[in-house]
C-alpha cells in the first residue's frame, strides 16, 4: 500500500518546521518582504486567500494585517527548486508592507565602496507607525 503525498508533502521545513517566505507585488514584481512560513500558516493562507505567516518572535501564527489592516492578498504561490522557499506574489493592501510605514521592507541601499559603504534609506516613509500600531 503506498501514502498518498500532497502539496505540502513537496516542502522541505527546516528543522524548526519553517521555510522561508518571499512576499512579492504581483502586479509590480518588487519584492516586499520575507517572512517565515510554516505548514499551519501555509494551509491558512490556502484556505483564507490572506498571507499568513509564523511570527519567531511571538512565536505563532502572524495573520499580515491583523493589527494595521494592511493584509496581502495571494494571487499565486510558487515553490522553489529545492522546495525549501515559497514566493507569494500578493496584492498589498493599503501598499504598505513594512512596519516602518514604507511599502516594502526593502528600503535600504547599500552607497559607497568597500571601506567606507553605508545604508541609505531610499524609499519613502509612506504613514507615521505611530498611527499604523496601537
Amino acid at each position: 500500500m503506498t501514502q498518498e503525498t500532497t502539496w505540502l508533502d513537496a516542502i522541505h521545513f527546516d528543522d524548526s518546521g519553517l521555510l522561508p517566505a518571499i512576499a512579492q507585488d504581483f502586479d509590480t514584481g518588487d519584492v516586499l518582504m520575507v517572512a517565515w512560513m510554516n505548514a499551519e500558516s501555509l494551509e491558512e493562507t490556502i484556505a483564507t486567500g490572506r498571507a499568513v505567516y509564523w511570527s519567531r518572535s511571538r512565536k505563532r501564527l502572524w495573520r499580515k494585517g491583523e493589527e494595521s489592516g494592511h493584509v496581502q492578498i495571494v494571487h499565486e504561490m510558487r515553490l522553489d527548486c529545492d522546495g525549501d522557499v515559497v514566493l507569494l506574489k500578493v496584492k498589498q493592501e493599503g501598499g504598505i508592507a513594512c512596519h516602518t510605514g514604507r511599502a516594502s521592507c526593502f528600503f535600504r541601499r547599500l552607497d559607497g565602496a568597500a571601506g567606507n559603504a553605508v545604508w541609505t534609506a531610499v524609499d519613502p516613509v509612506l504613514k507615521d507607525p505611530e498611527l499604523i500600531y496601537k
